[in-house]
């Protein structure tokens, strides 16, 4: 296979999120909708809400493998913008296959995101709140070879 979604390590997540082995083990890997979706729906671990001017920051307890040349963009869905206001606190995400198992995180996917709106945004458990998806990307033709390495995780790079 040349791309996948899994879980991080029940370590990661009582360290990110909780040490609830029942948690862990019922929230569920992106997976697309319907037969022609781009986008690989993330779902909540939990419930939430983010109030009106409020950013809240979300983890996933996903990670994810893929080839050198891909690239992972998370993005809002489509109704979270226009029916609610509710942003990507970067607009875009862009996750990079080094992310995957760094040392920081295991390349645990976070979303940050910042409600816009004047009403509270609840998401339940379960219900999918992002999507993710997958492209290949290009480099230019003269590029000198780059030897530098990911040493960790969100914003290692700088």
């Amino acid at each position: 296979m040349k791309r996948g979604f899994e879980k991080i390590s029940f370590e990661q997540f009582s360290k990110d999120v909780s040490n609830d082995k029942k948690l862990y083990n019922e929230y569920n890997l992106p997976k697309r909708q319907t037969k022609y979706s781009a986008g690989y729906d993330f779902f909540a671990i939990y419930d939430f809400v983010i109030k009106p001017g409020e950013v809240k920051k979300i983890p996933t307890g996903v990670k994810v493998w893929m080839q050198p040349d891909e690239m992972l963009m998370i993005v809002n869905r489509s109704s979270v913008g226009f029916k609610y206001n509710v942003r990507l606190c970067n607009q875009v995400g862009i996750i990079e296959s080094d992310y995957y198992n760094n040392i920081d995180n295991e390349g645990h996917i976070w979303i940050a995101m910042q409600n816009h709106g004047d009403k509270d945004f609840t998401i339940k458990k379960g219900e999918h709140f992002v999507q993710g998806i997958f492209t290949k990307f290009l480099v230019v033709d003269d590029e000198d070879e780059i030897l530098n390495e990911r040493t960790g995780g969100l914003g290692s790079t700088n």
